[in-house]
């Protein structure tokens, strides 16, 4: 962790969209465990008195309930890898993110008692396909669907910037956790000795385990000197061929059969392109100089840890 002396200190009134998802399920209870109170912001309240209702497409949110909250971690939006795509899909991932993210900005900015700091999440598609060029920070946005996208999504909290709250932006690369995601997902063929490279390996893969997520976006509350984009990856990021050859070594099965490009693209489409083919070697710098310490800085170690018998 930084030694840099936090604005905020537990315990703390936290309010967090997405809260079911696959990071916010793991965030809620690790916040709760380390003192602080945790607000859901929920589409569909069940009267439980830690929610807040919101309903984004249609501009609604408890804004009272809001008040004096010290930190909001915005995580809500359509999931990209929840099935192919197409123009409708597509106008989801993008209007999740853009509706939900302009609301929040605009109602923290207009209470009272606004919340120090806003955690906006985006993501390594900022930097579109790179190839093998190191990525950081100050390297700007690429091309393709998901680029323009986490423009726009970024942009979207600028109300609450001029506001003066202090916003973070994580771009979350893979985030690897045994019991969903893309690991997940990877995982089970690969159990079954039907795992292999995708293309020709050499794209890179920019990963993040997601203990170490959890932390960071902890930090990422608590350290005044992050403010803007903060690329949350580890800071060894692997070609797909290394990714392939890591999973097989941890799950002890072979991986000789690989997945062509183009039947990638027959199977998946446009996504394709976008989450498997694409090549984004994004690095840590601000993490870096702010001190952040990885517990798994090493595919190897992520992999065993999420991935060994019994891990959550």
């Amino acid at each position: 962790m930084s030694d840099h002396t936090a604005t905020l200190s537990p315990p703390l009134r936290i309010a967090v969209t997405g809260a079911t998802g696959l990071v916010g399920s793991r965030l809620v209870p690790f916040l709760r465990a380390g003192g602080h109170t945790v607000h859901r912001i929920v589409r569909t309240p069940t009267g439980a008195p830690d929610q807040i209702a919101w309903n984004p497409q249609r501009g609604e949110i408890d804004a009272a309930a809001l008040e004096g909250v010290d930190a909001v971690v915005h995580l809500a939006g359509e999931s990209i890898a929840g099935g192919r795509w197409n123009a409708a899909r597509k106008e989801r991932i993008r209007s999740s993110r853009i509706e939900g993210t302009t609301l929040l900005a605009r109602t923290l900015a207009g209470l009272d008692r606004p919340p120090a700091v806003l955690v906006s999440t985006s993501a390594v598609g900022y930097y579109g396909d790179r190839g093998g060029q190191r990525l950081t920070e100050a390297s700007g946005s690429g091309e393709g669907f998901l680029a323009e996208v986490c423009r726009v999504w970024e942009a979207s909290a600028d109300p609450a910037r001029a506001a003066g709250i202090r916003v973070v932006h994580p771009r979350f690369g893979v985030v690897l956790a045994g019991e969903g995601g893309l690991l997940k997902q990877l995982s089970l063929p690969f159990r079954f000795g039907l795992g292999g490279k995708i293309g020709n390996g050499e794209q890179y893969l920019s990963w993040i385990a997601i203990d170490d997520l959890l932390t960071l976006l902890l930090e990422a509350i608590r350290n005044d000197a992050l403010d803007g984009a903060v690329n949350a990856v580890a800071p060894g990021a692997v070609t797909n061929a290394e990714f392939t050859e890591a999973l097989g070594r941890t799950l002890h099965r072979p991986t000789f059969l690989p997945l062509p490009a183009f039947a990638a693209r027959a199977a998946f489409g446009e996504m394709a392109d976008e989450l498997l083919l694409v090549s984004q070697r994004a690095e840590p710098a601000v993490l870096h100089n702010a001190g952040f310490h990885f517990i798994y800085p090493d595919i190897t170690s992520a992999l065993g840890h999420e991935l060994a018998p019994g891990a959550s």
